[in-house]
């Protein structure tokens, strides 16, 4: 009879990898003896077969992005409950979140804690530098609730024309969507700058929601909810 290992052994033999992945491979439950699945790597294993499940790989585990909708009055990012409670019912991602994706998402392109809307929580690389380094090249879609009278000009004072924080705004997209909300298409929107642009014509802003980032949009996902935003789909 051999000598006994551990689960944690057997499983960095199978995957050629350290025993830290290894652990996390099986506490995620990706590793099964005889069948099944378990989950303490400690494990004493003899002849048992141990299988790994190849979603399970530490090769082939991609980071998490995940999409949540932050309701109006929460903070941008320390309220988000991203957990698999409040995970979206119909989140059509077709993404298996394992229980290190819940860890070390860094929330990007920050929100106003008196908006609703769209924000981003990722773990990967790819996703922060866009959303960081490139984020003056994205387009960000908002719908402005506000009431007010305002001159003839101001959608015109509002696209182009403006100042915030001593500097000039690059031109917008500025529309009415109904008779009391403005839809902007805008680059580059810094905490605070569209309360200032509204202000400036007139308005006071009674709601404020982003409803999309780039190419992803807000959809359907309820607010407090979250959706797993599938590799391959790009900002």
């Amino acid at each position: 009879m051999s000598e006994p290992i551990t689960l944690t052994q057997r499983v960095a033999h199978l995957c050629a990898c350290a025993y830290s992945d290894a652990e996390r491979v099986i506490r995620d439950g990706g590793a099964r003896v005889d069948g099944m699945i378990v989950r303490e790597p400690t494990q004493l294993i003899t002849g048992e077969v141990v299988e790994v499940d190849p979603a399970a790989h530490p090769d082939a585990i991609e980071p998490a992005t995940v999409l949540h909708h932050k309701p109006a009055g929460v903070n941008f990012a320390a309220d988000a409950r991203i957990e698999p409670a409040t995970r979206w019912s119909e989140d059509p991602s077709g993404v298996t979140m394992l229980p290190r994706h819940f860890k070390g998402l860094t929330a990007l392109m920050p929100l106003d804690t008196d908006a609703s809307g769209l924000v981003v929580l990722s773990q990967d690389g790819r996703v922060w530098r866009r959303l960081t380094e490139d984020s003056n090249e994205i387009e960000q879609e908002f719908i402005v609730e506000v009431r007010g009278e305002a001159g003839p000009y101001a959608l015109g004072m509002l696209a182009r024309g403006l100042s915030f924080n001593g500097r000039a705004l690059p031109p917008c997209k500025v529309s009415w969507q109904n008779e009391v909300r403005l839809r902007f298409a805008i680059h580059d929107v810094q905490p605070g700058q569209l309360q200032h642009m509204c202000a400036a014509v007139g308005f006071e802003i009674v709601a404020m929601r982003r409803i999309r980032i780039g190419r992803i949009p807000l959809s359907k996902l309820p607010p407090g909810q979250w959706r797993a935003l599938p590799v391959g789909e790009r900002f």
